[in-house]
C-alpha cells in the first residue's frame, strides 16, 4: 500500500495518490490532472476510483477530466446529485482496491453530501481516514456554506454527530484531510496538513467533550463571510464543465499589440502576474496585478469577475502556469496572452502607467505634514484590530470589489496603501488606477515595516484593548 499526499500551497488543498498491487485511487483531485496519471504510469498502475469528498467550493475538482481520461469511477457520498455519471455512495459502502479497502463513512455537517473516506489494510485494519472537510488538523469544515434549506446551526448539529462517529475511530488512525493553514473552508486550521484521530481528540476543540449546544456555539462562532466565488466554484463541481485541455489551448494563443488594444478597449480584463515589485515600475494602462508569487488563484477568484473574458501577461514560460492555476478556480474565458509581454507595449512608445512605492519611513515622515493623505489599510478587519497606523482606513482587499466601497475617493487624494507585506496593497493600487484614482502610493513592506519604525504611531482596536 502507498499513500502519497499532494498538497498545493497557494490553495491550501491536499489531494491524495493511494496505490494498492497495481490499482489506484485520487481522492480530491485538482483540475490539472496530468500528475495523477504520470504518477500511476511510473507505478504501472491503472487509476480505479476518483474518490470526493464533497462538492468543493474553493477550488475546481479534476474528477471528470480525470474519469473521461482513464475510465476511472467517480464516487460521492450519499445525497451526491450531479449532472455526471458517477457512483453515489452508500453509508458503510466498501470498495476494494489492489489489497486493500474503502469504506464509506457519510459525514454531513460542512455540506450535506460531506463523506470520509475510511482506508483498510490488506488485513482489514482501519489505516487512515482520508476526511475532506469534516476533520482539519485542529479545526472543522465551517457549516455556513452548502447546506440546502438548513441553518449554519442545523448542519453544525449534523457535523456533531459526525465527529462522535469518527470519534469512535482507533486513535493510531492516520487524518489526512483535504486542507491546511490558511484555507477558507475552516476558521483556524493548524500549521500541518495530517494528523492522527489521537492527536485531534487530544488537541482540536471541535472534538473535546461537550454537549451539543456547547459545540454549534463553539463551531459557528466568529465566521467571517466566504469568498464569494465559492458558490460559483461548488456549482462548477457539480454540473460540470469544460476540458482543461481546451482551456489551456484558447489560452495559450499570443496576442499581438494591435489584439491587446482592441480588447482593452472592449472592457476585456488584463490580468498582469508579474511580481508586484516590477508591476509598480511600470505597466499597461487598466491592467490588474495579481502576483503569481503569492496566493495567486484565490485572490484572482475574489477580484474578477467570472463572467469577463481574460488576457493575461506574464514572465516569459509562466503563460501556460497561470493558465492552469486560473482554471484550477473555474476562469475559463481566458482569450490568449501578450506575446512579448510587457516589453511588447513598452517598444512600441505606448502609455504607461506606474505607481510609486516609499519606504515606511517615508510614510511616517509625509503623516506629520499632508492634510490631504489617506492611509488606507486593505487587511482584513482581525489583521487590522490587532494593530493598525492609528489614523488608518481600513478596506479590506476582497471588499474592493464593490465599487461603492472606494467611490469616496478623489484623485486629490493623496493615497498611501498598504497590507501586511506588500502583496495585497499593490493589488488594491492596480484596481484603484483603473477607477481613475491615481494620486497612489504604495507602502513597501506593509504594515510588517511599518511597526517597526520608531514613533510610527500604532494603535489597537478599542474592543480588542477592553
Amino acid at each position: 500500500m502507498y499513500i502519497e499526499q499532494l498538497y498545493t500551497n497557494c490553495l491550501s488543498e491536499a489531494a491524495y495518490f493511494i496505490e494498492s498491487d497495481g490499482e489506484v485511487a485520487i481522492i480530491d483531485p485538482l483540475r490539472d490532472i496530468d500528475i495523477y496519471i504520470q504518477m500511476a504510469s511510473e507505478k504501472n498502475a491503472q487509476i480505479k476510483y476518483i474518490f470526493e469528498t464533497h462538492f468543493h467550493a474553493d477550488f475546481v475538482s479534476g474528477h471528470i477530466d480525470l474519469a473521461e481520461k482513464t475510465g476511472a469511477l467517480i464516487i460521492y457520498g450519499p445525497d451526491a446529485k450531479t449532472s455526471f455519471s458517477k457512483h453515489m455512495a452508500k453509508e458503510g459502502e466498501e470498495f476494494k482496491l489492489g489489497k486493500c479497502t474503502f469504506r464509506v463513512m457519510h459525514t454531513p455537517g460542512h455540506t450535506l453530501e460531506s463523506s470520509c473516506y475510511l482506508l483498510l489494510d490488506e488485513h482489514g485494519v482501519p489505516n487512515s481516514l482520508f476526511s475532506g472537510d469534516t476533520l482539519f488538523v485542529g479545526d472543522v469544515g465551517r457549516p455556513d456554506l452548502f447546506s440546502g434549506n438548513l441553518s449554519s446551526e442545523e448542519l453544525a448539529e449534523k457535523m456533531y454527530h459526525s465527529l462522535e462517529k469518527i470519534k469512535q475511530l482507533p486513535d493510531y488512525v492516520k487524518v489526512y484531510p483535504a486542507h491546511g493553514p490558511g484555507s477558507s473552508c475552516g476558521k483556524n486550521l493548524g500549521p500541518n496538513t495530517h494528523s492522527t484521530i489521537g492527536e485531534e481528540k487530544a488537541n482540536n476543540y471541535a472534538l473535546q467533550n461537550q454537549t451539543i449546544e456547547e459545540f454549534v456555539a463553539v463551531v459557528t462562532e466568529g465566521l467571517n463571510a466566504p469568498p464569494t466565488y465559492f458558490p460559483i466554484n461548488a456549482k462548477i463541481n457539480k454540473d460540470g464543465y469544460d476540458s482543461i485541455d481546451s482551456i489551456i489551448k484558447n489560452g495559450m494563443k499570443s496576442l499581438s499589440l494591435q489584439d491587446v488594444k482592441k480588447e482593452i478597449a472592449e472592457d476585456t480584463i488584463l490580468l498582469d502576474t508579474r511580481k508586484s515589485t516590477i508591476f509598480t515600475e511600470g505597466f499597461i494602462p487598466s491592467a490588474v496585478n495579481i502576483g503569481l508569487e503569492g496566493r495567486f488563484a484565490e485572490w484572482a477568484a475574489t477580484m474578477l469577475p467570472f463572467h469577463s473574458k481574460i488576457m493575461i501577461l506574464t514572465d516569459k514560460g509562466k503563460e501556460e502556469e497561470t493558465i492552469i492555476r486560473l482554471a484550477r478556480v473555474g476562469f475559463d474565458k481566458i482569450i490568449g496572452y501578450v506575446k512579448g509581454g510587457f516589453e511588447t507595449w513598452k517598444k512600441a512608445n505606448e502609455p504607461i502607467d506606474l505607481i510609486v512605492d516609499i519606504d515606511a519611513d517615508e510614510l511616517l515622515m509625509d503623516l506629520n505634514y499632508d492634510y490631504k493623505m489617506i492611509v488606507l489599510d486593505v487587511r482584513k478587519e482581525l489583521e487590522f484590530d490587532n494593530g493598525h497606523i492609528k489614523t488608518a482606513l481600513n478596506i479590506p482587499l476582497q471588499s474592493m470589489t464593490d465599487l461603492t466601497n472606494i467611490a469616496a475617493f478623489e484623485d486629490t487624494d493623496n493615497i498611501y496603501i498598504h497590507c501586511a507585506g506588500g502583496y495585497r496593497s499593490v493589488i488594491a493600487a492596480s484596481i484603484l488606477k483603473k477607477q481613475g484614482i491615481h494620486n497612489i502610493r504604495n507602502v513597501l513592506g506593509g504594515f510588517d515595516a511599518a511597526k517597526n519604525i520608531p514613533k510610527m504611531p500604532i494603535e489597537v482596536a478599542k474592543e480588542i484593548l477592553n
